[in-house]
């Protein structure tokens, strides 16, 4: 896949007029949103509203749902990501995405970290790697001792920052996050968006969330979706302080769920 040159000039990701059918349900409907280099996007709106959809356009995982169809374009760097040219497995390392539910494999700590490096010819120190990635999330002073423990015996947000310490691993350039925290208590809520502020510096992240208050903490655009549509996208503070749709407005003071 090739990347422009003059890259900050270019949205990291771009949907043109995008729509996704899966069988007769429009999940999402003639959407058009650029997400810039190094922001942290937020997409907000009730449950069926388009965000996980909207989030899986970004990486190409809607492909792999039976009778889907999509129309419009998506873009990375510039680039349709639909070309010929382009693989669908490079297109997911460098856009990883962390799911609602924490997917570990059923292994070690320490080979959650390393499955993909090594899959992918990674020729380092794995151990360094691992404590490199732990630490990044915030892990590595709670499982240092412990790298042989079975990964699914951590706990929920242990869990979940070990997915994202699992897709740090290969060195993505883009986090997409699907509501990281809507199966964790205040205390890993926390902890997950503590991590989110420090990753902002590294990566461009883009984050589902059911949470307004979240979106508005962590997010510096935020775009509200409701029936597969795009009602409204801009800075997070404007957003949230005077929306230009009645729609928007509904959603965020609790009117409409």
């Amino acid at each position: 896949m090739s990347v422009p040159t003059t890259r900050a000039a270019v949205p990291v990701l771009a949907a043109e007029d995008l729509t996704v059918r899966f069988g007769r349900r429009t999940a999402l409907a003639n959407v058009t949103l650029s997400v810039p280099r190094g922001r942290v996007v937020s997409l907000i709106g009730p449950s069926g509203g388009g965000k996980t959809t909207l989030l899986r356009a970004f990486n190409r995982m809607n492909e792999l749902v039976p009778g889907v169809a999509t129309t419009g374009t998506v873009r990375f760097d510039g680039v349709d990501l639909h070309g010929d040219e382009v693989d669908p497995v490079e297109v997911r390392r460098r856009i990883g995405m962390v799911f609602q539910q924490a997917t570990l494999f059923p292994r070690s700590i320490f080979e959650n970290v390393a499955f993909g490096p090594r899959a992918s010819g990674y020729t380092g120190d794995l151990q360094e790697l691992a404590e490199e990635l732990l630490a990044a999330v915030g892990l590595w002073s709670e499982v240092a001792e412990d790298l042989d423990r079975p990964a699914m015996q951590l706990s929920a947000g242990q869990q979940q920052r070990l997915c994202i310490a699992r897709t740090l691993a290969l060195r993505p350039e883009v986090l997409l996050l699907d509501e990281p925290t809507s199966a964790l208590d205040p205390a890993a809520t926390a902890r997950i968006e503590s991590l989110i502020h420090s990753l902002r510096q590294d990566y461009t992240i883009v984050l589902a969330t059911h949470g307004r208050r979240q979106a508005a903490r962590l997010s510096d655009l935020t775009a509200y979706l409701a029936g597969g549509e795009l009602i409204e996208y801009g800075p997070t503070e404007t957003l949230f302080t005077t929306p230009r749709d009645r729609r928007t407005e509904s959603y965020l003071t609790g009117r409409i769920a």
